[in-house]
């Protein structure tokens, strides 16, 4: 016998798992796209072999078109009012899972022998076609949070298997992926990686024939099958196989797609689509002055620092860190599993969050993991002074209590910027639920763009000294030891930028959201339009 479906008084089936998973879903697909992000950078960079002062600068350039594309494309959401079969958010979300089913592989085109004009032209199409897509899916599945559901709890339950979904979609691909793309060099009696490689001048003497045939650490000459070391850095050499990093972005991109249609299928939308639409007086959305309004949204702004340092400090490290794992630690297909560790946190405090979120609230949970955050990335400030048989050690624990700090915060996050949209209604009496979830994400591409140019910019400055024309084969020990201090800072920053953000700058504790939801209730009771007896 079929089991009854339970409806709520509006007539909409009550919330419940089938809506957690459903969300879960949905942002494992975005993730199965966005995860690609660092192996942007580093196929490009590696693989590519696009000069490093070039690619910062073209990076910027698609970032600021990403961050630009978002408040517009939210802006036509909320100012959207046709009627669509599936609903206005699902409708657009399909669209772009579409788009990044087709724009995910197209940014890695496999064609490093193209001139540097070609490249950059198919990296910026690439680019562009691939964010328009994942703007177009994530700005209305981010929205969708306030309308699946208005009680607080049951956001706060979303947030958190979005974080499930977000992490499984991120994990999946950042433990598997490195272990495909890349290449331990073997010697099969011909040196052929190094067809292509340009060899400084001050290290051409390491690399002739009757040199790089030496085992450096046995001086014995290689066998066949060896492991092949650098002999500027002793680490066993790797390559990146550009042609299955497109495959494996194909493939990636089909799996989102999947996830994003079980979504589609299984959530239900409780809430009005269209009640941000002429709130006053039929006035449309002003994007000026909503960046105002945006701005003076204390705990969006919070929430927007918090999120810019995770994205300006360890999603820029992503490049940096593979380079490091592969020219210092001699094991790049390794970096995935070691990420793993930080994820690990996230996976044990999840399902206690909601529980510890409905007994001391959402802003005092991850103030405390931001203090763990600190902790963590103090540890791997210290990770570069150590022994190097001891190094990953070290580094490994610094991720745990790092990935403590960011499981904290991203398990609720998601529940603290809807909570941010209410404080907008709250505090200036007009829900742009889009237009503050797109401007939110602005800031977050923003920094998606600035911190990555600015850290392979600078990884192409003497202070680190990485030679884009050596790939990771020619690298030297000094920037190979130069890169940990570069990852190790970029993580210290990205915790600091958390702890200011939700600890000191973000304002709705436990009580003021109790109050907040309190007087909204009333004000809308008021407001709702009275029913005429018969």
């Amino acid at each position: 016998m079929k089991k009854e479906i339970q409806l709520d008084q509006n007539g909409k089936r009550k919330f419940g798992i089938r809506d957690k998973l459903a969300y879960a879903a949905g942002d494992l697909g975005c993730n199965m796209s966005f995860s690609l992000k660092g192996t942007v950078q580093t196929f490009w960079l590696v693989y590519m072999m696009m000069e490093t002062g070039l690619f910062s600068i073209l990076l910027l350039i698609v970032q600021a078109w990403d961050a630009i594309n978002d408040p517009l494309i939210g802006s036509l959401i909320d100012s959207d009012k046709r009627k669509y079969k599936l609903g206005k958010y699902k409708t657009y979300i399909l669209i772009g899972a579409i788009g990044l089913l087709v724009g995910g592989a197209a940014v890695f085109l496999p064609f490093p022998g193209a001139d540097t004009w070609v490249k950059a032209v198919l990296f910026i199409l690439g680019y562009i076609i691939w964010d328009a897509a994942y703007t177009m899916a994530n700005v209305p599945y981010g929205t969708m949070l306030n309308i699946v559901t208005e009680d607080n709890e049951e956001r706060a339950s979303l947030s958190v298997f979005r974080s499930i979904g977000g992490a499984v979609g991120g994990m999946l691909p950042g433990i598997v992926l490195p272990m495909l793309i890349w290449q331990k060099v073997t010697y099969d009696g011909t040196f052929g990686f190094l067809d292509g490689i340009e060899i400084p001048e001050n290290a051409k003497d390491k690399f002739l024939p009757e040199n790089i045939k030496i085992n450096p650490e046995t001086g014995l000459e290689y066998a066949h099958g060896d492991a092949v070391l650098s002999p500027l850095t002793g680490t066993q050499l790797e390559v990146l196989k550009g042609d299955m990093v497109f495959w494996a972005a194909l493939i990636m991109g089909i799996i989102g797609f999947v996830f994003f249609i079980l979504m589609i299928k299984n959530i239900t939308i409780r809430g009005n689509e269209y009640a941000q639409l002429n709130q006053e007086g039929g006035e449309k959305v002003n994007l000026f002055k909503s960046f105002g309004t945006f701005m003076k949204n204390r705990p969006a702004v919070g929430c927007t620092i918090a999120a810019m340092g995770m994205f300006l400090g360890m999603q820029s490290a992503t490049t940096a860190n593979t380079i490091m794992f592969a020219t210092h630690f001699g094991n790049a297909g390794m970096s995935g599993i070691v990420q793993m560790v930080g994820f690990l946190p996230m996976f044990i405090f999840m399902p206690l969050a909601t529980k510890l979120v409905k007994k001391y609230g959402k802003k005092e949970i991850a103030s405390i993991g931001s203090i763990a955050g600190l902790v963590g990335g103090a540890i791997l400030c210290l990770f570069p002074l150590f022994p190097k048989d001891v190094q990953l050690i070290v580094y490994m624990i610094g991720l745990v209590f790092f990935g403590l700090g960011m499981g904290f915060y991203n398990c609720v996050s998601w529940a603290m910027m809807g909570d941010a949209i209410d404080y907008q209604e709250w505090k200036f009496g007009k829900r742009e639920e889009s237009v503050v979830y797109a401007l939110h994400s602005f800031f977050r591409k923003l920094a998606q763009g600035v911190g990555p140019a600015a850290v392979i910019a600078i990884m192409g400055t003497s202070l680190i000294g990485y030679e884009s024309a050596l790939g990771t084969i020619g690298q030297s020990a000094e920037t190979a030891a130069a890169l940990c201090w570069l990852v190790a800072g970029l993580y210290m920053f990205s915790a600091i930028c958390q702890f200011v953000g939700v600890a000191l700058i973000y304002n709705i504790d436990k009580k003021t959201l109790a109050t907040m939801k309190e007087e909204l209730a009333v004000r809308r009771a008021a407001e709702a339009p009275a029913v005429e007896e018969a």
